[in-house]
């Protein structure tokens, strides 16, 4: 096995996933805790007191309590090198979500206990699953009163159509919420205890000896019941299964009072799969350890550090070894570009790093050479990953600088805010005005936040509601096709499209133009 070889096999990374507020960055933060990057988590609930949740690093995420940006933060934990991807729960933010799942090899889903299977959760399921990749359940917030576990379990294959398999289950719940019954471990985790004395060995047939004080317990009783039930009916552990994304292994336990995390995370590292083969060229397989490097960038991001107004491209390494200095090809354009300023990420606090290897994620200082989806390349031979998602806006809205007079920081602003793919950027065909276009509202807040906040510029906003986008070959354009109900704008790239008002005034246009060429984006 070569060094490499080796490295690449310490590699674990994997995005979190969820509905809002199941609990998913706070379990982030205690993953955090026990590899010993923070000392103490700041819950999102923390607001008031100056607490915030690490990987909620921009301003707006901490006086909301949300988070709005896919953060990045590494540790080692027993052995093992950990790359989390903390993604945003909230739905206007979904394709930020989208492309940060291309880029991990696993997914841990966090789901409240209480309230099961929720929209987002089922949407950011589909793409996980569609990747075909290893996905962890952690079903959250036991240390309230919550479902019965049996029927959480039932819900994953009734919605999600992917087998659960418990690794563990509750000793009550809520008030009453007295361990975990550890079946993968053959021990019993008692609640609110700490260190070794936390963990109760079971026998050989799964029982506590008869003199604990819990082996009397009606609590733990019930429990067995569960337990022998599991046994007999229940789904049983098949490891193929699960790195294929046909079997979730389902652990049980409380973020907010680290309860069950550290099991969770144990297993997690030796379960979930080092880096694997990535698809490149349109059909070729390029393994993990390949001595050449190459990656691609799914994220960018400006003014991680507002002092200094920079610019961060997110790259995930497919293959090989970064190399600070390393001088690569972009693809696309074909251009030569050295990557001397790298940095890997605890949240916003960062490590200028020197070597990185296939599964790890590093920051590209850049002044704006990448785009979202590039591929880059050290060898003579071009390497080109699949595509990115990109998707079709819904909500659009007109946009100006407040101040005429700060026209250089409005243009800056939205320049660089536009590359980090949130939001879509228009422009009238005819008139040039400037239009914005999202998938969700709060899209459209964050945009005027940082605005004012990062570029010193505040904007006005001017509804145009929802509309259907619809790109037109250029080649059947008409100027005189656009009316108010189809306004006609061009992209980025120059390319044409019609916003229309409505899926009626879209039916009336192709039943006016029947020769005319329509596509939408994902």
């Amino acid at each position: 096995m070569t060094k490499l070889t080796d490295e690449v096999n310490k590699r674990r990374t994997f995005a979190i996933i969820s509905h809002p507020d199941a609990g998913k960055t706070t379990i982030t933060e205690q993953m955090l805790l026990f590899g010993g990057v923070i000392r103490s988590a700041g819950t999102v609930k923390a607001r008031k007191t100056g607490h915030y949740a690490t990987s909620d690093w921009m301003d707006i995420e901490k006086k909301r309590g949300i988070s709005v940006t896919s953060s990045v933060m590494q540790f080692e934990y027993q052995g093992k090198r950990i790359n989390i991807l903390d993604t945003p729960g909230h739905q206007d933010f979904s394709e930020d979500t989208y492309r940060t799942l291309m880029a991990v090899d696993a997914a841990v889903m966090v789901i409240d206990s209480a309230k099961g299977i929720e929209p987002q959760t089922k949407k950011l399921f589909k793409v996980v699953k569609k990747r075909g990749i290893p996905i962890f359940t952690f079903m959250n917030k036991l240390d309230r009163d919550g479902r019965e576990p049996l029927d959480l379990i039932a819900e994953l294959e009734d919605l999600l159509g992917i087998e659960g398999v418990a690794m563990n289950w509750p000793i009550g719940m809520g008030k009453q919420l007295k361990g975990l019954y550890d079946i993968a471990n053959n021990r019993v985790e008692l609640y609110r205890k700490d260190g070794d004395d936390r963990f109760i060995p079971l026998d050989e047939a799964g029982q506590l000896s008869p003199d604990h004080p819990l082996a009397q317990d009606g609590l733990f009783e019930s429990t067995l019941g569960d337990i022998d039930l599991l046994k007999e009916a229940g789904n049983h552990f098949d490891k193929a299964k699960i790195l294929k994304g046909d079997q979730t292994p389902v652990f049980f336990g409380s973020a907010l009072t680290n309860f069950g995390i550290e099991t969770f995370l144990d297993s997690f590292v030796k379960l979930a799969p080092a880096p694997q083969n990535h698809e490149v060229n349109a059909g070729e397989k390029l393994a993990a350890d390949d001595p050449e490097f190459s990656g691609f960038v799914f994220k960018i991001q400006a003014n991680m550090n507002p002092n200094h107004r920079d610019r961060i491209a997110f790259v995930r390494i497919g293959s090989g070894e970064f190399k600070k200095g390393i001088d690569v090809t972009l693809a696309r354009t074909g251009k030569p570009v050295r990557l001397n300023g790298a940095t890997e990420f605890m949240s916003s606090a960062r490590v200028q790093v020197s070597e990185a290897v296939a599964g790890d994620i590093v920051g590209l200082y850049d002044t704006g050479n990448f785009q979202i989806g590039d591929s880059i390349y050290a060898g003579k031979k071009k390497i080109t990953y699949p595509e990115l998602p990109q998707f079709t806006p819904e909500i659009f809205m007109r946009v100006t600088a407040k101040n005429v007079m700060k026209q250089k920081s409005f243009h800056k602003g939205m320049t660089q805010l536009v590359q980090e793919g949130a939001i879509q950027l228009y422009r009238g065909y005819a008139t040039d005005d400037y239009i914005l276009g999202a998938v969700g509202q709060l899209q459209f807040e964050v945009f005027a936040y940082r605005m004012k906040n990062e570029y010193n510029s505040e904007v006005e906003l001017h509804s145009l509601g929802n509309r259907v986008a619809r790109w037109i070959n250029p080649d059947q354009l008409d100027s005189k096709m656009s009316s108010s109900r189809n306004l006609l704008v061009k992209d980025r790239e120059g390319e044409p499209l019609f916003l229309f008002e409505n899926a009626f005034a879209e039916r009336w246009f192709k039943d006016k133009y029947p020769d005319v060429e329509l596509t939408s984006r994902l």
